[in-house]
């Protein structure tokens, strides 16, 4: 399965390179010097289909992680605690909502592109979704990095979406942070923890 509004891209991306194929096959093209380029548009486009994969995930239990990759940062914000994991270009970079919630904003902000590791990341571009849940407020913020340069919502205010649902996506890596009720809840991970979006629990409500 691919990422949302990206299927079009890899299937136009396989016909062509079908098309391509069948004309070497059966000779149309004068000089096999054209094998060269296809198999390097082959590459290319495997690499595509496999970047835009989207698996299924069985949703954790708890508060679940919103993205793929490696916890970079748990810690306290003033009241609430913050979650950072970042992406890298092999992991899936479709991002998934905590819990559930309903969508109060998506807000474009930020500019730049340093690295998604570095303490001045938050400065970056990013998109903040706030959300409304059990909990209280929630908010999920895409950041972009040096390679990945653009952020893709799927939702919109006003939608309501259950735990693990497809939240957006961020193209070629970065990072993805969430901040939650400091006293509604209790955080499960710690730096350098791998987490999978929408099934590993990184915080759970407070007794």
């Amino acid at each position: 399965m691919f990422a949302p509004r990206s299927g079009r891209y890899v299937l136009l991306g396989a016909g062509i390179l079908l098309l391509w194929g069948v004309a070497e096959a059966v000779g149309w093209f004068p000089s096999r010097l054209w094998l060269a380029p296809f198999a390097l548009a082959l590459v290319l486009w495997a690499f595509l289909a496999w970047f835009f994969r989207d698996p299924e995930r069985s949703v954790g239990e708890g508060i679940v992680s919103p993205a793929d990759g490696r916890v970079l940062m748990v810690g306290a914000e003033g009241d609430r605690w913050q979650v950072a994991v970042f992406m890298n270009v092999t992991d899936v970079h479709v991002n998934r909502f905590p819990l559930d919630a309903t969508v109060i904003a998506v807000t474009p902000a930020g500019a730049g592109f340093r690295p998604a590791y570095a303490p001045d990341a938050h400065h970056n571009q990013r998109l903040h979704y706030r959300l409304s849940t059990s909990i209280g407020p929630v908010e999920v913020v895409a950041m972009t990095g040096i390679v990945a340069r653009r952020l893709v919502s799927f939702v919109a205010a006003g939608d309501v979406r259950g735990k693990g649902d497809r939240l957006g996506m961020i193209v070629m890596g970065s990072r993805v942070d969430v901040f939650l009720p400091k006293d509604r809840i209790v955080p499960l991970v710690v730096p350098g923890q791998r987490v999978r979006a929408g099934s590993t629990p990184i915080a759970r409500e407070a007794p």
